[in-house]
C-alpha cells in the first residue's frame, strides 16, 4: 500500500503509447495483437513474483459478498450480482486446486446485517452450490461492513496462530452502515493479525483503504468484468507471513478413505462428525476418514478433527502445497534469431512451430517454449516439461542399468 502511495495517481504519470503497439494480420484485424499484449503482461506479472520468502500456507479465508441494493447494477452484464457470483464459483475451484490445505467460508451482508452462508471448509462443492444459491436472494438495503467483519473476527480469532487468517470484501456499495465504531473494530482485526483485502466495483472509499492499510490488506477497484476476474485471482496465492505469524511443529493424521466396520468385521454404518448436529441423513454412510488418534469419522479433507484437535489431510494435499514454497524460475526471454541453429524451432511442450518473435528458455534444461506453454507452467503446472523429462530419462537409465 505504502509503494501505490508513493507512486502517485495514474493520470500524474507519462502516458503510454499503447496504440503503437497495434498491428494488423493478414486479414486486417488486431485481436492477434491485443491478445498478445495481454500474454506478455501476464508474464510480467510472473516475473514480479518473489521466491524464497515466508507464506501462510495454511490459509483461513472468508469471503464477504455485498447483497446491498448497489449489487442490481448493470455495469457488469447482465448484474454486479451476476457477475461476482459467476467469477467467485472459478475463484473458489482454482483457490482449493492451488491451496488444498486451506479453508474457506462465505458470509453476505444487506439490510445492514451480515449473515453467514457456509462455514470455514475445505469442500469447494459445498461453496459453489452455496453461491449459486445466493442467485435465488434479492439484493436489498445497505451492506454492513462492521457487522460482517465481527461475524469473521468470531470465528477466525480462534484460528492457530501459525495459520494465515484473511478476510477479501466484495464491495460495490459507497456507504455501509454500521452499529458502532468500525475504527475499533479495525483495531481487533490488527491485533489478532487478521489481513482484510477488498475488490471495489464502484469507486474508492476512504473507510475501505484504511481498513486494508491498517491490517496490511489489498485495495483495488474493477476498471471492467476481465479486471474484476485478474484482481480475483491474484488472491490464490498464499500472501506472505506477517512478522507476528508464529512457527510451530504441526502434527498432522493422514486418513485413508475406508469402509468402517465392527469387531467381527460386518459393516457399520455411522454419522460423520462434520454432519453430526444436521437434521438430514446426509454424512450418515459406512464409509469415511477416520481420525488415526481418536476414530472419529468425516467425510472431507482437510479438516481439524473436533474430538482430538488432530489437523488431517491428505499427502497429495501437502505435495500440491509444496509448489508455492520453491517457485518455478522464470524462463529467459530470447529472440528467436539468437538461438543455436542446431536446437529445433519447435516448442518443446505443445510441439508447435515456434513464432518469429521471441521464444523462453528453461535456465536448467535450456529447452525452448512459446509464451502460452511459458504462462501455463508457471501459472498451472508449476513444472518445467523439460526437466521433468530429463529426470524421467535418467531414472529409466538407471534402471536399465541395475
Amino acid at each position: 500500500m505504502a509503494e501505490d502511495e508513493e507512486t502517485g495517481y495514474r493520470w500524474e504519470t507519462e502516458y503510454e503509447r499503447s496504440w503503437e503497439e497495434l498491428t494488423e494480420d493478414a486479414a486486417g484485424l488486431l485481436q492477434a495483437s491485443v491478445d498478445e499484449i495481454a500474454l506478455k503482461a501476464k508474464r510480467r506479472k510472473l516475473l514480479d513474483k518473489l521466491g524464497n520468502i515466508r507464506l501462510g500456507m495454511m490459509r483461513h479465508l472468508f469471503i464477504i459478498i455485498d447483497m446491498s441494493a448497489a449489487m442490481e447494477d448493470q455495469d457488469l452484464k447482465p448484474t454486479r450480482l451476476h457477475s461476482t457470483l459467476k467469477l467467485l464459483e472459478h475463484f473458489i475451484e482454482e483457490y482449493f486446486d492451488q491451496n488444498p490445505i486451506s479453508q474457506l467460508g462465505i458470509i453476505s451482508t444487506r439490510n445492514k446485517r451480515a449473515e453467514k452462508v457456509t462455514e470455514l471448509g475445505g469442500n469447494p462443492k459445498r461453496h459453489i452450490s452455496a453461491v449459486k444459491a445466493l442467485v435465488t436472494r434479492s439484493c436489498q438495503g445497505e451492506p454492513s461492513l462492521q457487522n460482517s467483519l465481527e461475524l469473521a473476527l468470531q470465528t477466525l480469532r480462534h484460528m492457530p496462530s501459525h495459520a494465515s487468517r484473511e478476510i477479501l470484501i466484495l464491495f460495490a456499495s459507497l456507504t455501509t452502515c454500521d452499529p458502532g465504531n468500525i475504527k475499533e473494530t479495525v483495531k481487533l482485526l490488527k491485533e489478532n493479525n487478521i489481513s482484510c483485502s477488498i475488490i471495489g466495483l464502484a469507486a474508492e472509499v476512504r473507510i475501505c483503504k484504511k481498513l486494508c492499510h491498517d491490517t496490511n490488506g489489498r485495495y483495488n477497484v474493477i476498471l471492467d468484468e476481465p479486471h474484476y476476474k485478474d484482481l480475483l485471482t491474484q488472491h490464490i496465492t498464499p500472501p506472505p507471513a506477517t512478522v507476528s505469524t508464529e512457527s510451530s511443529l504441526i502434527r498432522m493424521g493422514f486418513p485413508h478413505h475406508q469402509l468402517g466396520s465392527d469387531k467381527d468385521g460386518h459393516e457399520k454404518p455411522s454419522m460423520c462428525m462434520c454432519h453430526l448436529d444436521s437434521k438430514g441423513t446426509q454424512g450418515f454412510s459406512s464409509t469415511g476418514y477416520f481420525c488415526p488418534q481418536c476414530k472419529s469419522k468425516y467425510c472431507e479433507l482437510p479438516i481439524e478433527c473436533k474430538a482430538c484437535g488432530l489437523t488431517l489431510v491428505s499427502a497429495p494435499h501437502l505435495a500440491r502445497s509444496y509448489h508455492h514454497l520453491f517457485p518455478l524460475e522464470a524462463f529467459h526471454e530470447m529472440p528467436i534469431a539468437e538461438l543455436n541453429p542446431s536446437v529445433s524451432h519447435v516448442c518443446h511442450s505443445c510441439q508447435a512451430q515456434l513464432p518469429d518473435t521471441n521464444v523462453y528458455v528453461c535456465g536448467k534444461c535450456q529447452h525452448v517454449f512459446c509464451i502460452d506453454c511459458d504462462l501455463f507452467v508457471h501459472e498451472t503446472l508449476h513444472t518445467c516439461p523439460g526437466c521433468a523429462s530429463s529426470r524421467t530419462t535418467q531414472m529409466s537409465h538407471m534402471s536399465l542399468s541395475l
